[in-house]
Parts: C-alpha cells; structure tokens; sequence
C-alpha cells in the first residue's frame, strides 16, 4: 500500500513540473510572438544610436496602440525584400512631402533637428517625395553609410510591414538600458 502511495505521489510530482514547464513555455511562446522579440542589430547605419551586435528586445505591439511618431526607430519588414528586417528611424509620415538639399532633411519644406546623427550628411540632394498614407520614409542615423528609402526600389514602407519599436537594449551588459527612439 506505502508502495502505491509512493508511486502516486511521485506521479503527482512529475506531472506538476510537466505543466509548470509546459506553462512557462507556453507563456514565453506568447511573450516572444505578440508582446516582446529579441533581435541583433546587424549592420551601423543606426550608429550611435544602436551598436552593431547590440541585441535588443523589441515591443511588438505599441504601435497597435499609438501611432509612429516622426523621429521613432522602427523595426518592419524590407519593403525590397520582405523577409528581411530592418531597423530605421521614420522620417516621414503619411502626406509628409520628404526632402534633402545640401545634406539636410526638410520634412514639409521645414529642416529639421536631427541631434543623434552620426555626422553630417555629404551635400546631397534627394526628392522630393511624397509619403504615401499609411506608409513611412525611413532613414538610418548614420546617413553616409545606410541603405534606406532614398536608394531602395519601393521607397516607403507599408504600416502593415511594421513589426514594433525597439525598446531596450540587453546585451552587451555596458549598454544596457531602455532605448530613447524619438527625437527631443
């Protein structure tokens, strides 16, 4: 009988752990998949602002709740090549008519205040281009060396291409920290 008991009791006890685990994991999963995604930045053009190989969670669902402001960094999908992910700053909005003259940005034909910019941008000269509704003009912050809206073939990303605002970074431990996107 002690036997029996004994048995059961283990059973109790595996079974326990097997749905504390299976509920962790499931909790995780929707962690992961609706509310928070890691990623690495894999390339400079958002130098300074995010470090090749930071590793940074990214809110997936802030942007269900408010709209992107200009100035936020964005995480979306490649408008060139949607299975690639891309992190840039919005520059553009909706009806934004999105200029550069002489390496500076005018949004509707007023410069503007770009402090976390790497360094100035070559005199060049881009657009006009006028933002479609429901789509974002993105450029990195180091525009000298950064594949964005200027050079790509489908120029303005789709809101439904928005994956989430990255939020914090994790790793490396010396930058850790929560991730200031918009612009002061």
């Amino acid at each position: 009988m002690e036997e029996k008991k004994a048995e059961s009791n283990v059973y109790k006890e595996i079974l326990s752990w097997v749905k504390a685990i299976a509920l962790a994991l499931a909790v995780a999963l929707v962690i992961r998949f609706f509310l928070f995604e890691p990623m690495t930045i894999p390339s400079g053009s958002m130098l300074d602002t995010l470090q090749i190989g930071d590793r940074i969670y990214v809110n997936k669902f802030i942007y269900k709740l408010t709209p992107i402001k200009r100035g936020d960094i964005v995480v979306f999908w490649y408008p060139d090549n949607p299975s690639v992910r891309y992190v840039k700053r919005a520059v553009g909005l909706g009806g934004d008519v999105v200029e550069i003259k002489k390496g500076r940005l005018y949004v509707n034909g007023v410069v503007q205040n770009e402090p976390y910019l790497k360094e100035p941008m070559r005199p060049e000269d881009f657009g006009p281009y006028k933002v479609p509704a429901d789509h974002y003009f993105m450029m990195g912050d180091n525009r000298n060396d950064s594949l964005d809206s200027r050079y790509w073939n489908n120029k303005y990303v789709d809101k439904s291409a928005v994956i989430g605002k990255p939020v914090f970074i994790y790793f490396p431990l010396n930058r850790i920290g929560v991730i200031k996107t918009a612009a002061p």
